[in-house]
């Protein structure tokens, strides 16, 4: 073969690989399935084309046909949906739990396991063992047939994802800890590629998509996670606002008081020394193991020393929050973990005080939303950055997944 002949077979290549992906994302980011001619017409391609390209896609598994709908009259066109036997293993390692969770093209959990332990100043590879363990056991529960593209793991702190270090998690006492290198050794990921995240980051991106490729009901937000202490992300146009460096959005960490409590970090005054989980909870004079909901009843029932841990935890957090909007221009603020279950009592002061501290509020008013509940959503947001990959170039991945056997 000559070479115009070599590079005229390369950009065919090329040129059906980018549809490839360009289907498979158009069907993915539908809110209702579409028929082939309905993908035709939103790609602009040739039905034929599109045609071809779907019968590739359903042989591989990464698209599903689906009954039409009855009662119609003439030859109804077949639904395309996306693949249930393609997933990804999310894995999340916080202060109060580990995680294991796989999740399906649809963005369906396909199998999950969460297991409570206080890991505040745990040991490293201890914990990353444990977690290797659930993972496996999750793993072998996995249905025959499900092809796993990846593993990610949340983590709460300053992450590079480059490089595959957590560099510091205050709340954690964990430094320079490599996750790979202690869960390759054990094989408990069974050979999957693990790649590493910053749990805020990730968890915004479970508001952000509501399946892969499929858009939320926010595209440009500023996330707050609640746990033992607060991550942040910034979102813009649906997609996280990392920074040079992987490290933006780090706003539990933002100094609300130069002369206040020391915090983990070796700062003083950090907005998680009000309004993180333990924090909040102490200040109203409740145990460190009582829920949000324990919080909200003191509150209702007019419980003053709950009330104030409140008031001060909503004064914090506008503070921090004013700043960060005044600089980004993103005034919709989503809570989520126990700030999103305290958000009764808290969203409404937080509001009014970011009405007066945002020089924009009096055009656009912020607003406090508060995330969809879950344990877990740092798992579930690295699952869906695992299928991400998929969706930008499905080609190569019907040689590179990984099978899983069920039991």
């Amino acid at each position: 073969m000559g070479t115009a002949q070599q590079a005229a077979g390369a950009r065919q290549s090329l040129i059906r690989e980018s549809n490839l992906g360009l289907v498979l994302r158009t069907v993915c980011a539908a809110d209702a399935p579409l028929s082939r001619a309905d993908v035709a017409a939103l790609t602009s391609m040739t039905r034929s084309t599109v045609s071809r390209l779907v019968d590739d896609l359903v042989s591989t598994g990464l698209l599903d046909e689906v009954a039409p709908p009855t009662g119609r009259q003439g030859r109804p066109a077949t639904p395309l949906v996306p693949g249930t036997r393609w997933a990804a293993l999310g894995l999340q390692v916080n202060a109060g739990y580990l995680a294991a969770r796989v999740v399906d093209l649809r963005g369906r959990v396909v199998g999950e396991r969460l297991e409570a332990q206080d890991l505040l100043g745990s040991d490293p590879e201890t914990t990353l063992v444990a977690l290797g363990d659930l993972a496996a056991d999750l793993l072998r529960r996995v249905p025959s047939g499900v092809r796993l593209v990846g593993a990610g793991l949340a983590l709460p702190g300053i992450v590079s994802v480059s490089s595959g270090v957590l560099l510091s998690a205050p709340n954690l006492g964990w430094s320079d800890v490599r996750p790979a290198d202690v869960l390759a050794a054990s094989d408990r990921l069974g050979g999957l590629p693990l790649s590493i995240g910053n749990e805020a980051d990730l968890a915004a991106r479970t508001v952000a998509e509501e399946a892969p490729g499929r858009s939320g009901s926010h595209g440009d937000f500023v996330y707050l996670s609640g746990e033992t202490g607060i991550g942040g992300a910034a979102v813009l146009d649906g997609r996280v606002m990392t920074g040079r460096h992987g490290w933006a959005g780090e706003v539990g960490h933002v100094c609300v008081d130069p002369d206040g409590p020391v915090c983990r970090c070796g700062s003083s005054g950090c907005l998680e020394q009000y309004a993180g989980k333990r924090a909040l909870l102490a200040a109203a004079g409740l145990p460190l193991d009582a829920s949000p909901s324990d919080l909200v009843a003191r509150v209702e029932a007019g419980d003053p020393r709950a009330s104030q841990a409140v008031d001060r935890a909503a004064r914090a957090l506008a503070v921090a929050l004013a700043g960060v909007v005044n600089v980004l221009d993103i005034p919709t603020v989503v809570l989520g973990g126990h700030l999103g279950e305290a958000a009764g009592v808290l969203a409404p002061a937080v509001e009014a005080m970011l009405h007066e501290r945002v020089l924009s509020g009096r055009w656009v008013r912020p607003r406090i939303v508060t995330a969809p509940a879950d344990p877990a959503p740092g798992a579930t947001g690295a699952a869906l950055r695992e299928l991400a990959a998929v969706l930008a170039g499905p080609a190569p991945w019907t040689d590179r997944a990984t099978a899983v056997s069920g039991p």
